[in-house]
């Protein structure tokens, strides 16, 4: 597997990150103002990641996703590794995530990769979002923040 950046110019895999995100809006605007990156086997793009700066020495990863077929594999750990690698290369000290209250196997895993849960942005999903989202026979209200020193 090979991640990289999105190169300009080249057609931002936006079926992928609506998988992680439902908002084509939010997806827009977040992959505007940040970096995208890929991951692919051969052609074939597996997953992708976007990094945004937030404040000074701090970036988010706003989105990650792995193709469906894909899951169970460890790639959604990988791509989150080589997101931290990225960061710290870049000089950020502080990386951060976000998921919502019904994403229980992403906070297990974000927690896995060193991410401690640091807020819980009440009712977020529901304000920024126009559908109600369930996941896990759960709906998603909150959006719970983690972050990891880098």
């Amino acid at each position: 597997m090979k991640i990289r950046n999105l190169k300009p110019g080249e057609k931002v895999p936006m079926k992928l990150l609506l998988q992680a995100d439902p908002s084509k809006r939010m997806v827009k605007e977040y992959v505007d103002r940040g970096q995208c990156f890929i991951a692919e086997i051969g052609q074939e793009i597996i997953g992708a990641f976007v990094l945004l700066p937030t404040r000074p020495g701090t970036v988010e990863i706003v989105n990650i996703a792995v193709a469906e077929e894909k899951r169970g594999r460890g790639i959604g750990k990988q791509l989150i590794e080589e997101a931290i690698k990225i960061s710290k290369k870049a000089g950020y000290k502080t990386i951060e995530v976000g998921t919502g209250n019904s994403s229980v196997g992403q906070l297990v895993m974000y927690q896995k990769c060193g991410f401690r849960i640091t807020d819980i942005d009440s009712d977020f999903f529901i304000i920024h979002y126009d559908e109600a989202i369930y996941e896990n026979g759960i709906q998603c209200k909150d959006m719970i923040r983690l972050s990891q020193n880098l």
